[in-house]
């Protein structure tokens, strides 16, 4: 579970070491993700790097969570994505660094979550996203989830949302 691949993407469990790409992948692209990810509206920098890999560690540990970094072929890292429990299912969260949009990555990544929440017994998954992230929303499509509404987002809302999350929901075969 410490790593899953389709043979082109591979998703690695995050661990300190990789702190330094972790933080100049986010770093690079803090324009792109500060519209759409409220933890980066305040930038980012090792220590919030050294919080994140940290809490994602515990997380890990505690069943809450499985966070990965994602590696395409050329093994530059791409983003990262992660599984969080919610009930009897899980939800999908995804980021990726601007120079690696458009890829197919996170598709990839994704189809890769699905199959480790229906190993874990999940009963469905979600995705959830802005409703003015066009890009973030073709990924549910192409993974074959539903749209099943919108909720009001919660927290800090980055300079490119709207504040309204579209829900998506994957249910379990038979």
């Amino acid at each position: 579970m410490d790593t899953l691949t389709d043979g082109v993407v591979t998703l690695v469990r995050w661990r300190p070491e990789h702190r330094d790409a972790q933080v100049a992948a986010v770093v690079g692209s803090l324009d792109h993700l500060a519209a759409w990810m409220p933890w980066a509206i305040d930038g980012y920098d090792e220590a919030k790097g050294d919080e994140f890999l940290a809490r994602a560690a515990s997380q890990w540990e505690s069943g809450e969570e499985y966070n990965y970094a994602i590696y395409p072929p050329n093994d530059e890292l791409a983003g990262s994505c992660g599984l969080m429990r919610r009930g009897d299912g899980w939800e999908i969260g995804y980021w990726l660094a601007k120079s690696q949009t458009g890829k197919g990555f996170v598709t990839r990544a994704g189809a890769l979550l699905v199959e480790l929440a229906w190993r874990l017994d999940a009963a469905h998954v979600l995705i959830k996203h802005d409703s003015q992230n066009v890009r973030s929303g073709a990924v549910p499509v192409r993974l074959g989830f539903s749209r099943v509404g919108e909720e009001p987002a919660e927290g800090r809302i980055p300079s490119a949302c709207r504040g309204m999350n579209v829900v998506w929901r994957l249910e379990r075969a038979a």
